[in-house]
């Protein structure tokens, strides 16, 4: 939608093919449902963000940076706000006022919206793109084809990888996908009995191994969650996106008092042992983390919880310590593209030029959002990276069209 919008703003006559039965099936659930439709750090910020080749995204990000993105929908009769960590959203909340705002744009531009058309093979003619053919066999000619088919999260929102096929039809390569910011499945049972415990303020740190020794490759404070097959929230979506395909060499670990160090957290055990002596050493835990954690960190330690808090010995207090700035975890699995915020990978952007978005292997082929090898982190950053990169290749393709 923002491809065409930019190419219909720039002069072009532009035909949208919708596969789905209405526009913006996959922004309608974005934020969950209330459309992160970008983040407003800085610059500098915004390319740390991005997971995967930041640097393609310099010429996108200034043809349509995130805020000229605000000042976008605003015009277009959207009213934003921002939250924690720089989301921006609607005011209203709402995506649909998102989607209904584009689709008004489109309309008085004349954009023509083509729905339910699927296109089953791009048309080359003397070496360039010159236009589709959909499933139901007719041909649409053009003199420039944006794709901006999304990646495989999702499916059901119709992004099951067409933009893909359709890219190796012509000669491109495609990196594997992958899903990316997505719940994390651990080879550890012991967390699916803390199901639907949140937690705050916590810290979640990731290694891997490597043959020059173990390296951090993550390490942040926020919120994570338990689930039936392992771990959620925040902090583990982000985490997903940065994983080694072989999760064999990764280990975790929470830190539950992210605020103490350990010999602090020792005085105040110390302190909690003394005046709670005569009770069971659940009622220190009870202290120290919710009380379901709490039994379940004492059966990794191997201590009954209804010891006397008397008989525990300092050996067993300084393990106590350690387990709660570092509860080990191991990542198993990654869950599936059905729940992935994004897809890693996509069409190489080594194929693609920066400044335009145009194939280097087709003329007259441009490409625009998820469907490329360039993903970030949650909060708006992968809307800002479709948006931006639809705005420039929508206005090459015009320019291209009108022969400048």
């Amino acid at each position: 939608m923002m491809a065409a919008l930019f190419a219909a703003r720039e002069g072009a006559r532009v035909a949208l093919m919708e596969r789905n039965e209405k526009l913006g099936k996959k922004l309608y659930i974005t934020g969950k449902g209330r459309c992160n439709l970008t983040n407003a750090a800085d610059a500098e910020t915004f390319q740390r963000r991005i997971y995967r080749n930041p640097r393609f995204m310099f010429a996108s990000f200034a043809a349509l940076d995130n805020e000229a993105t605000m000042r976008l929908f605003e015009s277009l009769g959207v009213p934003l706000k921002v939250e924690r960590g720089g989301r921006v959203f609607p005011v209203s909340d709402h995506s649909s006022d998102v989607i209904r705002a584009l689709a008004r744009e489109l309309d008085r531009l004349g954009v023509e919206v083509c729905l339910n058309a699927r296109v089953k093979r791009l048309v080359e003619e003397a070496g360039a793109c010159r236009g589709v053919e959909l499933s139901d066999g007719q041909r649409m000619e053009a003199d420039a084809v944006i794709l901006a088919t999304g990646g495989v999260s999702y499916p059901a929102t119709g992004s099951t990888g067409d933009g893909y096929r359709l890219a190796e039809t012509v000669g491109h390569t495609v990196q594997a996908p992958r899903p990316s910011l997505v719940p994390i499945e651990t080879r550890e049972s012991w967390p699916g009995t803390l199901m639907g415990l949140a937690l705050k303020n916590v810290a979640l740190t990731a290694w891997q191994r490597g043959p020059k020794g173990e390296k951090r490759i993550y390490s942040e404070m926020g919120e994570m969650l338990f689930t039936h097959f392992g771990i959620s929230g925040p902090l583990v979506l982000t985490l997903s996106g940065l994983l080694p395909d072989d999760l064999s060499t990764v280990r975790l670990a929470i830190d539950l008092k992210p605020a103490l160090d350990e010999q602090t957290l020792d005085a105040r055990l110390v302190r909690d042992f003394r005046e709670l002596s005569r009770k069971q050493l659940q009622a220190v835990m009870d202290g120290l983390v919710p009380h379901n954690l709490g039994l379940q960190l004492l059966v990794l330690l191997r201590i009954p919880a209804t010891a006397p808090v008397h008989s525990v010995t300092a050996e067993q207090r300084k393990a106590l310590v350690r387990l709660l700035k570092a509860v080990p975890l191991t990542p198993g699995a990654l869950r599936g593209f059905d729940e992935a915020i994004v897809t890693r990978g996509g069409i190489s952007v080594r194929e693609i030029n920066p400044s335009t978005m145009e194939s280097k292997r087709m003329p007259g082929l441009y490409f625009a959002g998820e469907v490329m090898d360039v993903d970030a982190t949650t909060g708006g950053f992968n809307l800002q990276i479709a948006f931006s990169s639809g705005a420039l290749a929508g206005l090459s393709a015009a320019r291209r069209e009108a022969g400048a």
